[in-house]
């Protein structure tokens, strides 16, 4: 048997200048970059405490402009460059801002690619918008977060200290700055669950995770397959895969995958 050949990978720029603002209409604004082109255009939804210049949001940038679609990157509310207070910010917000910045921002369907807790919001964007979603793809995917990943990993002491003060501050291996998870941010969590029940949700479906994640079990992407409603749908598992799965042979994964979805959006 020939060997595979390794996925493409394609270069990633340098970090451009100021972004773009959009205001919402409580006066809050999210920061934006957006880079025109054909549909499905790709829209990036970013991780917990992650911003739009990072590796994977520019990777999709450097990809849109060798296809010639449309890219829409920005930061959630109380990260990078928008305004707000993450201690502030709740799922809520997030799943609001995203619809408003899609209605926006975008035209035509959309591949909407999220990671980690912004796969969370991936899917209740495609719960809000159907019409608008042609594709998601999940890297690392972290559905119902704040409860599985947040709440029921606390210690009892650490929930305590949430309930009594409101919130808590704990050490992350991707910032020298602690993290701070609120009250507020787990309680308004649960009004937007999404691993209790069937998700109608029929697009396509790419979901990534790597093996060795030890924020979100790989476990949580074959889940997640069983609650899409959805046919099309596939999972994959890379060996000594990490959590970001930013490497360039996870990005070149990426990349096929989203040959393969344009291809299916421009039929």
């Amino acid at each position: 048997m020939m060997p595979m050949e390794p996925p493409r990978c394609l270069p990633i720029p340098e970090k451009p200048g100021a972004p773009s603002i959009l205001t919402r209409e409580d006066g809050a604004t999210i920061a934006y970059r957006r880079r025109a082109g054909t549909a499905p255009g790709l829209v990036f939804l970013g991780g917990f405490m992650s911003d739009m210049n990072g590796t994977k949001a520019r990777f999709l940038d450097s990809y849109a402009a060798a296809h010639g679609c449309s890219c829409l990157r920005f930061d959630a509310f109380g990260h990078g460059a928008s305004s707000g207070d993450v201690a502030a910010a709740t799922v809520g917000r997030w799943r609001a801002d995203a619809v408003a910045v899609v209605d926006a921002l975008t035209e035509g369907p959309q591949i909407v690619v999220g990671s980690s807790l912004g796969g969370w919001i991936m899917l209740l964007l495609a719960l809000d918008r159907p019409r608008r979603v042609a594709a998601l793809v999940g890297v690392a995917a972290a559905p119902d977060a704040t409860e599985t990943l947040m709440w029921q990993r606390f210690s009892p002491e650490i929930r305590a200290k949430i309930m009594a003060e409101g919130f808590v501050d704990l050490p992350s291996a991707y910032s020298d700055t602690p993290y701070r998870f609120t009250r507020t941010l787990i309680e308004e969590g649960r009004r937007h669950l999404v691993m209790d029940r069937p998700l109608p949700i029929a697009c396509p479906v790419r979901l990534f995770h790597g093996i060795e994640d030890r924020d979100v079990p790989w476990q949580t992407s074959l889940d997640l397959m069983r609650h899409l409603s959805g046919g099309d749908v596939a999972v994959t598992l890379v060996k000594r895969g990490d959590h970001r799965l930013s490497r360039p042979c996870d990005l070149g994964r990426l990349a096929g995958a989203l040959d393969a979805l344009s291809a299916i959006g421009r039929r």
